[in-house]
């Protein structure tokens, strides 16, 4: 399962949210041919230990040839019986929902339930599923698999809250009840030059809730060709969803480019990025910028863009206190969809619950031409090489919601970042710069005088800086930065930063950039 395929399956919907709706199922009237065995999370950092000792084995495709050869149209016209939902009729706050093979998912997932210490599998069966499509399934066996599940909660049975699907892939919805971006159990070798490695959630363990428990446990089981990992959440949904995340990690090879926690998401056309402006929508993004919590206790806010090629940055930092892919840009007049909504897209954080050490937050940012194809990544990469026959182990929170969890109330956060043609209105430009305008709103901005003196503190790694001011915005009830930069010939890429300051204090977060500029046979001055 390549990112292209997952997207072009979870994007085709343009309603409120890209999962189908309407699958239901429930295991309990069956009698799977499998006792129920024992099962604790010790006992699947074992498993995976053990596997991480073995050859690997993939098992795609190994589904009967009417899935794989099913069209969109029949895909979409499986769905689940609403009656055989896993818990319904039961009394208890959560319900599961599967997912069934076919397609873009051609990998058997095994899923099990679990109850006071004992897993019992859940079995394929026809009778849980409706079958409209005009291509025969044929008979299909109780072992088939599932290609992933959704979660539901009490509040409202007809919404899921979350959705775990192709490779390591899950997303969830806070208040808004709008999916974006995806989580991933683990990333391997992103835009590596041997091409990336995925690898997937083999098996999921669902803990039968109690009645009136307030989160899901849930297990999983990851395999790929470097290594096996061992993954239990405790899913809290709420207007922010909460997953808290233990993993530990069993390499089969030698791994130098490893992503813990990574974070997808895609950046096709926004304010300060239009390379690709062709749509009638102003904007098109799943998220908007790349925040990070340093170690050192500084806020960084990275605008994403879509480049015109491969862009890899890393940001080294020690025990990093948090990071997440943010739409701080709510304002639906900024986007004018009203099928899939990007307005209300959920940002993600993620927040180490232990100490990471060294390291640096990796931002992975790939050239696309269009919304389907997810093109922004971001991850904490260890400095420590992972090396076989040793464990690893990392525990981390997730949150899923419109803005990020922490506290940056002292801090003015970065709500704009647009750019264009340098110069001066009404007079001929002599040679080419590149405009950046930045506003920032919050914090003690909110407080300052008329005639506060605030200055604009600005950094560049090559080239000059000119017409630089900060000024008050009334819109925002903060202040817009402004300064022209004057590249040098060369098209290398060009870091900036900037961070807004009073005196000796600090106002703002530091926003920081990556700007390429054109060839200069290129640098129209109009």
């Amino acid at each position: 399962m390549d990112r292209r395929s997952l997207l072009r399956w979870v994007a085709v919907g343009a309603g409120s949210y890209y999962f189908p709706s309407g699958w239901l199922w429930a295991a309990e009237s069956e009698s799977p041919s499998e006792g129920p065995k024992t099962f604790s999370y010790e006992w699947l950092k074992g498993r995976a230990r053990y596997l991480s000792e073995q050859s690997y084995e993939s098992h795609e495709g190994e589904l009967p040839d009417s899935l794989k050869a099913l069209s969109w149209d029949d895909y979409q016209a499986i769905s689940f019986r609403p009656d055989r939902a896993l818990w319904a009729g039961q009394s208890l706050p959560f319900r599961v929902q599967l997912f069934h093979l076919g397609l873009y998912f051609q990998t058997p997932v095994r899923i099990h339930e679990v109850q006071e210490g004992m897993a019992w599998p859940l079995e394929y069966h026809p009778d849980y599923f409706k079958y409209e499509g005009e291509q025969p399934l044929g008979k299909l066996p109780r072992d088939l698999g599932f290609a992933g599940f959704r979660i539901h909660y009490h509040t409202n049975f007809e919404l899921d809250l979350a959705a775990f699907l192709g490779a390591s892939y899950f997303r969830a919805v806070g208040k808004e009840i709008q999916y974006g971006m995806s989580a991933r159990g683990l990333a391997i070798n992103t835009a590596g030059p041997d091409g990336e490695e995925f690898p997937r959630f083999a098996e999921y363990w669902l803990e039968r809730p109690a009645p009136g428990a307030k989160a899901l446990r849930v297990w999983a089981l990851l395999d790929s060709p470097s290594v096996t990992g061992a993954y239990a959440f405790v899913l809290d949904p709420g207007a922010r969803f909460v997953m808290d995340v233990e993993v530990a990690l069993y390499p089969r090879k030698e791994i130098d480019r490893l992503g813990i926690a990574p974070l997808t998401s895609m950046y096709q056309v926004g304010e300060n990025s239009r390379r690709m402006d062709y749509d009638w929508r102003p904007e098109i993004h799943d998220s908007d910028g790349l925040l990070m919590h340093t170690g050192a206790d500084q806020w960084i806010w990275r605008p994403i863009v879509n480049p015109g090629s491969l862009r890899y940055n890393s940001f080294l930092d020690q025990h990093p206190k948090g990071f997440g892919l943010l739409q701080r840009d709510r304002d639906f007049d900024h986007y004018q969809d009203d099928g899939v909504f990007y307005d209300r897209r959920p940002g993600l954080w993620v927040e180490p619950l232990d100490g990471w050490g060294a390291g640096s937050v990796d931002l992975v940012e790939i050239p696309t031409v269009d919304e389907t194809f997810d093109n922004i990544v971001a991850y904490w990469n260890p400095e420590t090489v992972l090396s076989p026959g040793q464990e690893y182990l990392f525990s981390y929170r997730l949150t899923w919601g419109d803005t990020a969890p922490l506290g940056e109330a002292r801090l003015a956060t970065t709500r704009a970042t647009r750019t264009g043609l340098g110069g001066v209105v009404g007079q001929p430009r002599e040679y080419f710069s590149w405009r950046f305008v930045i506003d920032f709103a919050g914090g003690m901005l909110e407080m300052l005088s008329g005639d506060a003196q605030v200055e604009p503190v600005i950094t560049v790694s090559r080239g000059s800086v000119e017409i630089s001011s900060a000024r008050p915005l009334a819109s925002l009830n903060g202040y817009r930065a402004m300064f022209d930069l004057v590249p040098d010939n060369s098209t290398d890429p060009i870091d900036l930063t900037v961070v807004l300051k009073l005196g000796d204090e600090v106002l703002t977060e530091t926003w920081v950039y990556q700007y390429s500029p054109p060839p200069p046979k290129e640098r129209e001055l109009y």
